[in-house]
């Protein structure tokens, strides 16, 4: 069986939005995610203020309700068949994210379980057949098939093979 490492923030999780939405809460601002895209005056204002608030990704509870991104929960599930699935987060950067990530893990995908949850800095050292990844960082030196999540924060790259959704993902490796 082949095997699929799967991140977490940005991928399976819409972590993006919910920081959009505490920068949006704090600065009583109204930021989305294409505004973000399309406008470069108004991602570099949103910039600064994602600094002022950007502390708290460290805070107890940020990483516990960050909403589904759309389609994860079914595809994933089909591919659960096909592929031996290992999720893959930098979460020790956020020390308190580990425990909510397992949480959010078990309300979302109980199959997985944490004994295929994998908190690392780099995941490229885990060896895989393909990851799923939002970050270029996480593509460059990972010996197999590594396919870039699309996300706002990486519309620059061209150097990997890119997502756009779920479904997408699903159409690729079923």
């Amino acid at each position: 069986m082949q095997r699929l490492l799967i991140d977490m923030d940005d991928v399976m999780a819409d972590t993006g939005q919910k920081i959009i939405n505490t920068v949006n809460d704090a600065c009583n601002s109204s930021y989305t995610k294409e505004i973000l895209i399309t406008n470069p005056k108004a991602k570099e204002e949103y910039q600064e203020k994602y600094l002022t608030q950007k502390h708290k990704l460290w805070d107890k509870g940020f990483f516990r309700d960050i909403p589904l991104m759309l389609d994860a929960q079914e595809v994933i599930k089909n591919l659960y068949g096909k592929y031996e699935i290992f999720i893959v987060s930098a979460a020790t950067e956020f020390p308190n994210s580990m425990s909510e990530k397992l949480e959010w893990l078990e309300d979302y995908f109980p199959y997985i379980g944490w004994s295929h949850t994998v908190f690392c800095g780099h995941k490229w050292m885990i060896r895989a057949d393909y990851i799923i990844d939002d970050h270029e960082k996480n593509l460059i030196n990972f010996t197999g098939t590594g396919l870039l999540f699309d996300a706002p924060h990486n519309k620059h790259i061209t150097d990997f093979q890119r997502v756009n959704s779920w479904k997408e993902v699903e159409k690729l490796l079923m």
